[in-house]
């Protein structure tokens, strides 16, 4: 499939892009506003942007929290623009940088929506955060004398297959538009050459998951939530859990209560939209239950804690003792292990954890974390932890060792963007 074939697929099936817009926005309504950002109409003057950096929603966009402060020790921040392309990434921009710098939505791959975009901010360099690879919008930065960067890459063999099976072509035409590469590990820059980037343009640079930032005083409002929910009683997570994946949850909770019986599960979905379905799930499982967004008392009778709300991943770490990592017990990739792992915080994840290979691995090797199969190993793994604070205190504390000797992917980056401005 050549660039032109693809474009014009995208063109059909622009109706059933704005029906699933509709259809998510029956459960999100957030997802019915802003739709010209999609289709790279703008209001008001065209902003001169220096650099435009874009997340694809949440977890990327806490991932490139640290590198987006680093530039804004460089440039103005009005000349800085964020794109992400959900709601809840949206949201996590506002809130953590208010309306200091540009945000908007990453417009659809299509010719004209990503020209447009690019003739409105106009930006000198772009970073791209992670695997994302649009053959429209990469081809228009080179046509628009944009610098394109990749940052923080990782591709696993999986993503590899599918691009080469489906896409082959166009994602190497794509990737000849990049100006450089900064991939997490060898083997991930080993499949970016194979997908068709110049040997030359790559270099490994580390994770800048590793160069996260907690705030000062997270401990101290941890240890504050823990003593509403109970300081004497047992408190673990799972956190950002994925459909699917909470009946296994409760059901280890279940299991876990024969054994411990004060214990307390704080649950948090990954996506806003099913709160309410979880909660239904939770009821169903005849547990007693109370959902942080309602400010109920959460006394030793309850126990079920919903995180219902947003931006306050880290706060429910720090008031756990031990902490599951969810879309890894269905075959979702897994999420962010690193930031229990900072928080000194034993972890648990299941076997579906692609999408952090070798970072899960690590913590692995470095006795840091545990691999659950299924909701039985899960309830075993976590009462085995939470009836032994020695073992509890090694495992965070290498936890913290891993993620402190892995620092500096943030520097190396930052040093070649500047470099790249520079030219």
């Amino acid at each position: 499939m050549n660039r032109s074939h693809y474009s014009l697929l995208l063109y059909l099936l622009l109706p059933l892009i704005v029906v699933k817009l509709l259809w998510r926005g029956m459960r999100s309504p957030d997802y019915l506003k802003r739709w010209g950002e999609r289709f790279g109409l703008y209001r008001g003057d065209s902003p001169k942007i220096q650099v435009w950096l874009h997340a694809v929603s949440v977890g990327e966009f806490i991932a490139a929290v640290p590198l987006i402060r680093s530039l804004l020790e460089e440039i103005p921040a009005d000349q800085l623009l964020i794109t992400t392309t959900t709601p809840t990434g949206s949201a996590r921009v506002k809130a953590e940088f208010g309306d200091a710098l540009h945000h908007v939505y990453l417009p659809y791959d299509l010719p004209g929506a990503v020209r447009r975009f690019l003739r409105h901010y106009q930006p000198e360099l772009g970073v791209v955060m992670e695997t994302e690879i649009w053959p429209n919008l990469f081809h228009a930065c080179s046509h628009q004398q944009t610098t394109l960067v990749l940052a923080n890459v990782r591709l696993s063999q999986r993503s590899l297959e599918g691009y080469q099976r489906w896409a082959g072509q166009l994602a190497a035409e794509a990737l000849q538009q990049v100006a450089w590469a900064a991939v997490q590990g060898e083997p991930d820059r080993q499949r970016l050459i194979e997908l068709g980037i110049d040997v030359d343009k790559v270099q490994v640079t580390g994770s800048i998951k590793f160069d996260l930032t907690l705030p000062i005083d997270i401990s101290q409002h941890g240890e504050a939530l823990r003593s509403e929910l109970g300081s004497e009683r047992p408190v673990w997570i799972a956190a950002s859990t994925r459909e699917g994946e909470e009946s296994q949850v409760l059901d280890a909770h279940r299991k876990l209560l024969q054994k411990i019986p004060d214990a307390l599960l704080i649950l948090v979905p990954r996506h806003p939209e099913r709160f309410n379905a979880v909660a239904k799930q939770a009821n169903a499982a005849n547990l007693r239950m109370v959902r942080r967004s309602e400010g109920s008392t959460c006394n030793g009778e309850v126990q079920l804690y919903l995180g219902d709300t947003m931006g306050e991943m880290l706060l429910l770490y720090a008031a756990s003792d031990v902490a599951f990592v969810g879309g890894s017990l269905v075959p979702t990739g897994s999420h962010n292990m690193l930031e229990p792992a900072a928080l000194g915080k034993p972890v648990l994840f299941g076997p579906h954890r692609y999408n952090f290979a070798e970072i899960s691995q690590l913590l692995i090797d470095q006795k840091a974390a545990q691999e659950v199969a299924d909701s039985t190993v899960l309830s075993q793994a976590v009462v085995k932890l939470l009836q032994n604070r020695e073992l509890r205190l090694q495992q965070g504390g290498q936890g913290k060792a891993v993620v402190e000797q892995n620092r500096g992917a943030l520097k190396r980056m930052s040093d070649k963007i500047q470099t790249l401005l520079a030219l």
